[in-house]
C-alpha cells in the first residue's frame, strides 16, 4: 500500500467507484436540501483564518498511528506533563462498556501521566458544567474512530462542544483519527445513520474546527480516492481532503503539514480538469492532471490561497 504501484492500480481500480460516488453525493444532497443550507459549511472564518487562529488539529486518517503521529500530538499538547481527554463517543456501546481504551494506553506508554477518559450519548449530559469540567484543565482532546454523526449528535453546539474549541483558543490540541478526522470539518462527510457507504446522509455538520473543509478518512486504504469529487462539485465552496491510513495533516492558522507514512489528497473545484500542481508526492504516483492530487510527507498546504506552500524544484509556474 505505501508504493506508487499499488497506489496506481487502486486510481485505475475506482471508476466505478467515481460513478458510484456521483450518484450517492447528487441523491444525498438533493435529499437533505434544506439541512444542507442549515449546515454551517460557507460560513467565513473568524479572524480569516481556515484552522485554528491559536492551538493546533492533528488528523489522522485511521490505520495504525506511528510514534510520528502521537509525539506530534503530544508536543502540541505540552508534552508529558499535558492533561488529555480522550473521547471514545464514536466507537461502539459494548467497546466504550469495556473500560479499555488503546489510545489512553498509548498516551500512558509514551510518558503522558494524566489522561481522562471523557463520554456521553446525551447532550444534555455534554451541556452541564459537571460534565465538561475535565476540558477545562485539558491541553489536549482526542477523538476516537467509529461513526461520526453519534460525536455529533452527542456534543453539537452543547457547552462540550465549546469547551473543546476553549481547548484551541488556549494554545491546546485536537486530534483525532478515523471518524476523529472527518467530524473536524465543517461538512460532515459519510455521516449518515444508515451506514458509511452514505456519503451525504442524514447528519451535514461537523464540529467546525477546520472551516469549509470536508475530510475524509482511509482514502488509498479503502480505495476511497474518488468519493469527495461528487461533493465538491456541488459545494465548490468546500474544500475536500482525503487522508490515507497512518497519515496526518497538522492545521495550524491557514497551513497545514502532512506527516506519517502515505498521502493526502486535495479536492478543490477551481483546480478540476486542470493539470495537478508538481508535488513529491504526484511524482511519485504519476499523477498529472483530474481532480484531486496528493501530498506527500513533509509537503505543506495553505489552506486559504488553496495552494501547495513548498514544492520540489522544478516546480515553478504550475
Amino acid at each position: 500500500m505505501r508504493n506508487s504501484s499499488l497506489l496506481a492500480a487502486l486510481l485505475l481500480a475506482g471508476g466505478a467507484a467515481l460513478a458510484q460516488a456521483g450518484g450517492s453525493v447528487g441523491n444525498g444532497l438533493a435529499a437533505n436540501n434544506g439541512t444542507a443550507a442549515a449546515a454551517r459549511t460557507t460560513s467565513a472564518a473568524p479572524g480569516g483564518f481556515v484552522g485554528p487562529e491559536r492551538g493546533t488539529l492533528v488528523i489522522v486518517g485511521g490505520g495504525k498511528l506511528g510514534p510520528e503521529i502521537w509525539n506530534r500530538f503530544i508536543e502540541a499538547a505540552g508534552g508529558v506533563n499535558a492533561h488529555i481527554v480522550v473521547i471514545p463517543t464514536a466507537g461502539d456501546d459494548s467497546a466504550i462498556a469495556r473500560g479499555r481504551s488503546s489510545e489512553k494506553e498509548a498516551l500512558e506508554a509514551l510518558g503522558v501521566k494524566d489522561v481522562t477518559i471523557l463520554h456521553t450519548r446525551d447532550p444534555k449530559v455534554a451541556n452541564t458544567d459537571a460534565f465538561v469540567a475535565p476540558l477545562k484543565k485539558a491541553t489536549g482532546v482526542w477523538f476516537n474512530g467509529g461513526r461520526q454523526w453519534k460525536i455529533a449528535d452527542a456534543y453539537l453546539h452543547t457547552k462540550s462542544h465549546e469547551a473543546f474549541k476553549d481547548v484551541l483558543a488556549r494554545g491546546g490540541v485536537i486530534g483525532g483519527t478515523s471518524a476523529g478526522a472527518t467530524i473536524q470539518g465543517a461538512f460532515l462527510f459519510r455521516g449518515d445513520t444508515k451506514g458509511n457507504t452514505i456519503l451525504v446522509g442524514d447528519h451535514l455538520e461537523g464540529l467546525d474546527f477546520i472551516h469549509n473543509v470536508a475530510i475524509d478518512q482511509h482514502v488509498l486504504r479503502r480505495n476511497r480516492q474518488f468519493d469527495l469529487i461528487g461533493l465538491i462539485k456541488e459545494k465548490p465552496e468546500l474544500l475536500g481532503i482525503g487522508i490515507d491510513e497512518s497519515t496526518a495533516i497538522v492545521v495550524q492558522q491557514n497551513t497545514f503539514e502532512v506527516i506519517g507514512a502515505s498521502y493526502v489528497a486535495i479536492y478543490d473545484a477551481a483546480r478540476f480538469g486542470k493539470q495537478a500542481p508538481a508535488t513529491a508526492a504526484n511524482s511519485n504516483t504519476g499523477t498529472v492532471s483530474g481532480d484531486f492530487f496528493f501530498l506527500g510527507k513533509g509537503q505543506k498546504y495553505d489552506l486559504l490561497g488553496r495552494q501547495v506552500i513548498d514544492r520540489p524544484r522544478g516546480s515553478e509556474g504550475q
